[in-house]
């Protein structure tokens, strides 16, 4: 029962507008202290938590994310993209689910993909009569794919707390985002063909070849990453240097969008990025601790024995938990309150922690779309300066092709393990 009032007071904590790792550190250590373990004990292993090689990667990662955000990288991508599908009817919505589906993974958030091809989609959209609501919803569902498609922060920070394999939540996460990709595109020529939205140019041969040719150095740095981890030449720590100062040299000297002297106030500014970061996976970490002693998955697990509930049954009622959890709290705090609760309970009714991973990466993507809270919704509705309520609106029609997505990654599992089972078995 004080396990239950632990949670009911982060919550509160969390509805007052405190920050993720506040809510997240305050509890544990009140809680901790109050049922008389030692703080020492959960110190330690929350050091120990930390003290991993694969957390090296997400200041590397958000740093390449800093630098290919302000490096031109989405203007390039969808200048490439609109070489291909610009001259179909709608064709510039299409363009928006390519070019964001290409920045994903680079970004690794969805927040980051859905501002930096927002910035420069939206008003393009608006400007050859795309409604603005319908711009507004596509460009958010697409970028929620910054954290599906790997490489993704959001996977780390699972992998980290859940201690899965990386390297195989990213490959788990391929298939499920191409999947995505498709579902928004199909959407995006039904809903084209039904407005009578105009065709583009088509572009030249000189135009198609000079555009590609200077979106590869953008393109080849997810490429190189896919490729050392799955090749086995570097770990995903490696992986995210590499991809860091690539970044860096592409921004710098091939596209020449930063200067040598905005170089180190934009690694400042990365590093600021991935200090929050830390703080939210510490503080995560010492909740995990004090949740699993609590008790609190072992009753769940008790209980879903005792009831004989199916798996079907027990992700129908977690999705449900997290879509509601989703509307009012953070994406990225409802993955940290979710995972050592329910992690234990994964096993007894055999669910693959790699498949479950993929199912709440999908219930954040949702999340980020939602109102109140849903990050996306505000800044898109601040880029394109429209009401919050006209945003919401553009959203429905992919909130609902979301869920149904979300239906078909949680209950046909192999879409998600297929590939990583393949390759890494």
């Amino acid at each position: 029962m004080d396990a239950f009032l632990g949670l009911l007071g982060m919550l509160v904590l969390m509805a007052m507008g405190a920050p993720i790792f506040v809510a997240l550190g305050a509890t544990a250590m009140l809680m901790i202290f109050l049922e008389g373990r030692p703080l020492l004990d959960a110190a330690a292993h929350t050091v120990s938590g930390l003290n991993s090689a694969t957390f090296l990667a997400v200041p590397f990662f958000v740093l390449a994310a800093t630098f290919m955000q302000k490096g031109g990288i989405a203007r390039i991508i969808i200048d490439a993209a609109e070489t291909w599908v610009g001259h179909f009817r709608g064709g510039l919505a299409l363009v928006a689910v390519i070019a964001t589906t290409l920045f994903a993974a680079i970004s690794g958030s969805s927040v980051v993909t859905a501002m930096a091809m927002g910035t420069f989609l939206i008003p393009a959209m608006v400007a050859r009569n795309y409604d603005r609501p319908f711009a507004l919803g596509l460009v958010g569902a697409s970028g929620t794919m910054g954290i599906l498609i790997p490489p993704s922060l959001s996977m780390i920070l699972y992998g980290l707390i859940s201690e899965q394999s990386v390297p195989r939540l990213f490959i788990a996460g391929v298939i499920p985002g191409l999947i995505q990709a498709l579902l928004l595109g199909a959407w995006v020529v039904f809903y084209s063909r039904r407005k009578g939205y105009a065709s583009g140019v088509r572009a030249t041969r000189e135009e198609f070849i000079r555009k590609n040719l200077r979106a590869v150095p953008a393109i080849a740095i997810p490429a190189f990453v896919f490729i050392g981890i799955y090749t086995g030449y570097t770990t995903v720590t490696e992986s995210a240097g590499v991809a860091a100062i690539a970044s860096v040299l592409i921004a710098v000297f091939v596209y020449r969008e930063v200067s040598l002297r905005e170089i180190m106030s934009m690694t400042a500014e990365g590093m600021k990025s991935a200090s929050a970061v830390t703080f939210i996976v510490m503080f995560a970490l010492l909740f995990a601790h004090w949740i699993t002693g609590s008790g609190v998955p072992t009753k769940i697990v008790e209980f879903a024995i005792e009831a004989d509930l199916k798996p079907w049954q027990f992700l129908l009622a977690l999705n449900i938990l997290m879509l509601i959890l989703g509307m009012f709290l953070d994406a990225i705090a409802v993955m940290l309150i979710v995972t050592p609760i329910v992690l234990p309970v994964l096993a007894p009714l055999g669910i693959d922690p790699v498949h479950f991973g993929i199912v709440l990466i999908v219930n954040m993507e949702i999340a980020f779309l939602t109102p109140p809270i849903g990050l996306n919704l505000f800044v898109l509705s601040s880029i394109a300066k429209a009401p919050m309520s006209e945003a919401m609106r553009g959203m429905v029609p992919f909130v609902l092709i979301m869920a149904a997505f979300l239906i078909l990654i949680t209950y046909v599992p192999e879409i998600t393990l297929w590939l990583p089972n393949r390759l890494m078995n």
